[in-house]
């Protein structure tokens, strides 16, 4: 269950990076944003994977 709020929270601040990067409240801050934002969701997407996968392995 932790892997998987580790996930939620890396997909939370993706989204939030993303948010703030794209639509031009923070335009100085848009490529940090971006670079953030694909950081954080790949890293949401492996552990979203890795958490299945054990759960499979423990049911």
């Amino acid at each position: 269950m932790t892997l998987l709020k580790w996930a939620l929270i890396c997909f939370v601040i993706s989204l939030l990076a993303g948010g703030l990067g794209f639509t031009g409240i923070a335009s100085g801050a848009r490529s940090l944003s971006r670079i953030l934002f694909g950081v954080f969701l790949v890293i949401a997407i492996i552990i979203v994977v890795l958490a299945v996968a054990a759960g499979k392995m423990i049911f």
